[in-house]
């Protein structure tokens, strides 16, 4: 139904109007009308017409103001003029308003329906319109929880690439480069100020999480994540404070969160308590996780937590090259040679600039960073511990005369972990590849998806699905459905098996899929494809 409101001081041209419409779009239109401009203004408000046929001579408000005012509280409304005065001022005013046409009076009855069914064309575009935007809403209410949830797992775990954070910001909307984490945590209130109940809080809670994520994104523009035990992590994207701004912004973080932790207990029932980490970059954000995860564990009572306030942060001399070590280590996990060994050089060349007379602290330096990059080596799989494999290390530095020598072991050093965790990922990768690939030569014939291979190699399906596409240069799908075609071929070329056969041996169970999905692959049908070899 169409709602029209036809605004006219006169009695025949309002009745003439409703009997045009009514004959011509019988069952199809709601008719109001109005014979003053402030009557109009009034029924707009009340019975949101789609379509208004306005005079602009009205009594009182006139119908340029009248369409002013019903334009501010409703920008969807069409307006059609009908008027005995065509004023060059009329015209423009109407057409700053956004008057969809403008009919000189007498009216003409052709005139009148053939703008009546554009202007419900447009009305029906626009609700098209907005049933799309609503259903899309809908869809992404659904989906942005999940998005979020990867995000964030993404960012803390590092299991992301620079494409991947990307392709999350702009789903997102997320323009900043930098943010903080806050881990929220809830049970019942202890006497000392503790929690307790945590298990029959979560459980309790569970049905809320939506209520809950509402809250705190009323609280911070955030990314929620998932409700694991009686802990719900949320990323706060943030720019990166300058260094005279980190004392007050710090302290607007931690009142918002108060002012969360108090509605949250008020709503819920529960005890909730916050922990804020730092403002880091994205790729950087694990260390702003294990800073809100570490407030918590270290203030069990405070219902807020900011790690800058507990003396949890480790200190540095002002010149210390932080991110430059922070680069080394990062670049080492990855097992990236080149990138690893030109921070470990400049590292090196910081402290040839700034301590190459204090030779022992720096032998002790690269000892202690040798060490650590071992370790991650050892954590990766990348390099086997035996107890007495370092023996010869303290010694071996202890003798170096010059710091050539010295850089060069060091270099050395880091080059070989690197090396040693990418040759170990390198192995583990084409382990994977190889044993993906083998349970799909021995089960193609059957209805397998990506999760059964991912199941049976004991690996998450996303990660699965990325690095085969990085190893094979073809999906789950195209490769699975290429293995397919290849034993289908090799049976039309070899037996004389039915198609009904081939086609079930080689895993399809629809006939007519299998022959669409030959031809696309190979270019003609399976039948043709026969016959093409059976006549050479």
């Amino acid at each position: 139904m169409y709602k029209i409101l036809i605004a006219d001081d006169e009695s025949i041209v309002i009745n003439a109007l409703k009997f045009i419409i009514e004959n011509n779009f019988p069952g199809q239109c709601l008719i109001e009308s109005a014979n003053t401009g402030r009557r109009v203004i009034e029924q707009a408000d009340y019975f949101r017409p789609d379509i208004v046929f306005m005079d602009i001579q009205m009594p009182g408000i006139n119908g340029i103001e009248a369409m002013r005012e019903i334009r501010r509280n409703n920008d969807g409304i069409i307006f059609i003029v009908v008027s005995a005065y065509l004023k060059f001022d009329y015209a423009k005013d109407a057409i700053d308003i956004g008057v969809m046409d403008y009919i000189n009076k007498p009216i003409d009855k052709e005139v009148i329906i053939s703008i009546l069914e554009k202007a419900m064309r447009k009305v029906d575009a626009a609700k098209r319109k907005r049933s799309e935007e609503l259903s899309n809403r809908e869809k992404l209410e659904i989906v942005t929880p999940i998005i979020e949830n990867g995000f964030i797992y993404s960012l803390i775990y590092q299991n992301h690439g620079a494409e991947d954070l990307a392709n999350f910001r702009t789903l997102l909307g997320i323009e900043e480069d930098s943010g903080f984490m806050m881990s929220l945590q809830f049970g019942d209130l202890a006497p000392k100020g503790e929690m307790e109940n945590t298990i029959g809080t979560t459980v309790r809670l569970q049905k809320e999480y939506s209520r809950i994520k509402d809250a705190v994104k009323s609280f911070f523009n955030c990314c929620v994540g998932a409700m694991m035990g009686n802990m719900i992590l949320v990323f706060v994207p943030k720019a990166m404070p300058l260094p005279e701004e980190e004392y007050e912004k710090r302290i607007e973080i931690i009142n918002e969160a108060r002012k969360m932790a108090r509605e949250l207990r008020r709503l819920f029932n529960a005890w909730f308590r916050v922990g804020i980490g730092t403002v880091h970059m994205l790729e950087d954000l694990s260390q702003s996780y294990n800073e809100a995860m570490r407030s918590l564990a270290f203030n069990r009572t405070d219902s807020v937590v900011h790690v800058s306030d507990q003396s949890l942060l480790v200190s540095y001399e002002d010149d210390y090259p932080v991110d430059t070590e922070n680069a080394l280590f990062k670049n080492i996990e990855e097992g990236n040679v080149s990138r690893a060994s030109f921070y470990a050089g400049s590292f090196f060349d910081w402290m040839m600039e700034t301590h190459v007379q204090n030779v022992m602290d720096v032998k002790l330096k690269v000892l202690e960073f040798v060490l650590r990059a071992e370790r991650i080596g050892f954590e990766s799989g990348g390099m086997i511990y035996r107890f007495n494999m370092r023996s010869e290390y303290l010694e071996t530095i202890m003798n170096m005369t010059t710091y050539d020598q010295l850089r060069e072991w060091f270099t050395n050093k880091i080059g070989t972990v690197c090396h040693n965790i990418l040759t170990k990922k390198e192995e583990n990768t084409v382990d994977i590849i190889k044993n993906a690939q083998d349970y799909i030569a021995a089960n193609y014939s059957k209805d397998i998806i990506l999760d059964d291979v991912s199941k049976e190699l004991q690996i998450s399906p996303y990660y699965f699905s990325k690095l085969f596409k990085k190893r094979t240069g073809s999906n789950f799908i195209e490769y699975l459905t290429n293995v397919r075609i290849e034993r289908a071929k090799e049976l039309l070329r070899n037996t004389n098996k039915s198609m009904k056969e081939i086609c079930l041996e080689v895993g399809y169970s629809d006939a007519n899929y299998f022959s669409r999905t030959f031809k696309k692959n190979v270019g003609v049908t399976p039948s043709e494809y026969k016959e093409g070899k059976e006549s050479e």
